[in-house]
This record gives structure tokens, sequence and C-alpha cells, in this order.
């Protein structure tokens, strides 16, 4: 799957379900027949959601673990915990189980965001709050992660 772009700003209704936006819709209707699989985020207070060919891909990884080594085991535990496959129906929405709804404190105002090859679900005051970067120099972590990539020939990014 091609990278996923955008950020969008929707609603919950009283049952968890929100309406995937057209321009999204668009760039995932290559997946829209297989269906997605939804998880907790590792890292961060949202939720991800994955197409299931990108789900697969993440599989063969987790997949290459050794179940005999404890740290591996508590890893791929914790890792799918409260993973739920979810579809989008014909009229556009995708059901957030109860359980992942909780773990995002999701109310009724959220933000779908790109995270390159899935789609973040966040509250929407929480992901104000993430972006908002009080904690972190963005220009720092920028250097620190991309930094000392140089995918060029010529010695420049």
């Amino acid at each position: 799957m091609n990278s996923i772009i955008g950020t969008y700003e929707c609603k919950v209704d009283a049952k968890g379900r929100l309406m995937i936006p057209s321009a999204l819709k668009k760039q995932l209707a290559g997946s829209l027949q297989d269906g997605f699989v939804l998880k907790r985020s590792v890292f961060q207070p949202c939720l991800e959601l994955y197409p299931m060919t990108e789900w697969s891909l993440m599989m063969q990884k987790i997949n290459k673990l050794n179940r005999f080594v404890k740290k591996n085991n508590d890893f791929i535990r914790r890792f799918t915990a409260g993973v739920k496959v979810v579809e989008v129906d014909d009229l556009g929405r995708l059901l957030i189980p109860k359980d992942l709804v909780a773990f995002g404190k999701i109310s009724k105002d959220i933000v779908l965001s790109s995270a390159v090859n899935i789609v973040e679900i966040w509250d929407k005051d929480l992901y104000e709050k993430s972006i908002a970067g009080d904690d972190i120099d963005f220009a720092d972590l920028a250097e620190d992660v991309m930094g000392n990539i140089n995918d060029d020939d010529n010695g420049i990014s």
C-alpha cells in the first residue's frame, strides 16, 4: 500500500460509529473489501487502524519472534491485546468497539491522522495535546531520527 495522507476531523456517534471522510475513504478504497484491524497504540493514547494487508505484513514480522523467549511472548500478548477485526459498512461507517473507545478516551470529536501506512484514531483534545509538543523539541527529534539518513549516492539527502 502507498502511504496514507491527511488529517481529518469527524465525530463519533453514541454507538461508537464514525463516518470515514470521503478523501480518506478514496485512499483506503483498495482495502475496504478486505477489512481492517483496529488496536491500541503502543506509545500513545490512541487507536491504530491497519488495512488488512498492512496487518498481515506486521504479523509476518511478529511471527518470526521466538515464542520460547519470555520477553517476546510478553510483547506479543501486549501488542495484540484488544485487537479487533473491523469493517467499513455500506454507508462508510466504522464501528469502534467499546473497550477501544475507553482505551482511547474517545469522546464525540475525533481526529483521523495518517501515520504512513496506518491511520491513528484520536480523541480530538488528546490529539491537539500530542501535537502541541510541549514536552518535545521537534527540531531535535527530527535531527535524531532523520539526521543520519543519507539515501543518495551523492551524499545529499
